[in-house]
């Protein structure tokens, strides 16, 4: 089975929103702990959004989807203003993400800032699937909720907005563990910006996709439950003002240029020579 994210259809299934400028956004998130700055992950314009942002902000501390842990360590000033060095040490060309030029001027508008990733790795999430979010997160499982089940009309509609992101394309058993490894992963961002938090004092800004920004179940439900009293500012970023989700602001491009996310679930696979 071919599992495609179809990031086209959270924007067609969405509804509209007002708006702001960027101006708006610098104004409204310079007096919080906590700056979530989500993207459609393959539209330049968000990114070039988000290192405005950042460059006006300059948060102590960077959070990013994109990183594991591991692959965070050893970012300086240096690092980061060697695009071609950089990209080479995540390991970008083979990563999967978009390409490096949308994300390397977001690095460089926080160049001295502290980095930090908190990608959950593909083997992880397999792991997900056999044991469960809580026993891969460990520690603190409980703390951050990851225990407790969600109700069951939250469930539903996360299991459904699942099926409409792969195009309804998925083996009727796959929505519910991709809810749980949608949890964990909200769960280890938010766990990363509390160490963030620790090690800088803050602002911490966190680079990440609309999803995980959005307030009602994103990084920002779980931040309120380890740490109530920060100020979080959610950001969404929209494309011809189509958004799922609630955020504190949201700003608008264009869409970006891209395929039709489903072809690959219309296209049957090739049959192997001698199989027929």
């Amino acid at each position: 089975m071919r599992i495609v994210i179809a990031a086209a259809l959270f924007a067609l299934a969405a509804a509209p929103v007002r708006a702001v400028s960027l101006d708006a956004v610098v104004s409204a998130a310079a007096a919080a702990d906590v700056v979530i700055l989500g993207e459609f992950h393959d539209n330049p314009a968000h990114h070039a959004h988000q290192a405005e942002l950042l460059d006006q902000l300059q948060p102590r501390a960077v959070v990013w989807e994109m990183l594991t842990e591991s692959g965070a360590e050893g970012i300086d000033s240096a690092l980061i203003a060697d695009r071609d060095r950089l990209a080479e040490q995540l390991g970008w060309a083979n990563s999967g993400w978009p390409d490096f030029a949308m994300y390397h001027p977001v690095f460089l508008a926080a160049q001295d800032a502290m980095h930090l990733g908190a990608m959950v790795p593909r083997e992880t999430t397999k792991r997900v699937m056999e044991d469960g979010a809580p026993a891969v997160f460990g520690a603190d499982a409980d703390l951050y909720g990851l225990t407790a089940p969600l109700a069951a009309a939250e469930q539903t509609t996360r299991e459904d907005f699942q099926m409409k992101a792969h195009c309804d394309a998925l083996p009727p058993d796959m929505p519910a563990p991709m809810v749980e490894i949608q949890r964990l992963r909200d769960a280890v961002l938010a766990r990363a910006v509390i160490r963030a938090l620790q090690d800088t004092g803050g602002p911490v800004a966190v680079i990440t996709g609309n999803g995980h920004a959005r307030r009602d179940w994103g990084v920002p439900a779980y931040l309120a439950r380890v740490a109530p009293d920060l100020e979080v500012f959610a950001l969404g970023q929209s494309e011809d003002g189509q958004i799922v989700g609630a955020f504190d602001a949201v700003l608008d491009s264009a869409p970006a240029e891209r395929d039709d996310p489903c072809v690959a679930f219309r296209t049957p696979a090739p049959v192997p020579e001698g199989a027929e």
